[in-house]
């Protein structure tokens, strides 16, 4: 239940800083839950490989940790493209 909160949070997150680039956030979102989920899954599987199959919340932990850095990955991606709506002064050299 947690989880599903944070993502939700997350995700509200992702969508206002696609907007504040001038990206569609609901694209965004989708990336976002997308990652969550299939780095969740390889974080099981890892989990698995490392602890085995009786020590389910160190395996959880892991699971969690990876879902997390999808957040990280997209919210980086995001960051590094322009804001939209800067004025752009190269373009507007020599007017006047």
């Amino acid at each position: 239940m947690l989880e599903i909160i944070a993502l939700i949070f997350l995700t509200k997150n992702i969508g206002r800083l696609a907007a504040k680039k001038g990206l569609k956030s609901s694209t965004w979102k989708i990336y976002l839950i997308a990652g969550w989920f299939v780095l969740e899954f390889i974080g099981i599987i890892i989990g698995l490989m490392i602890f085995g199959k009786d020590n389910i919340i160190s395996i959880e932990l892991l699971a969690i940790a990876f879902a997390i850095t999808s957040y990280f990955v997209i919210k980086e991606r995001l960051n590094k493209m322009p804001d939209q709506g800067l004025d752009d002064d190269i373009n507007r050299i020599g007017e006047n």
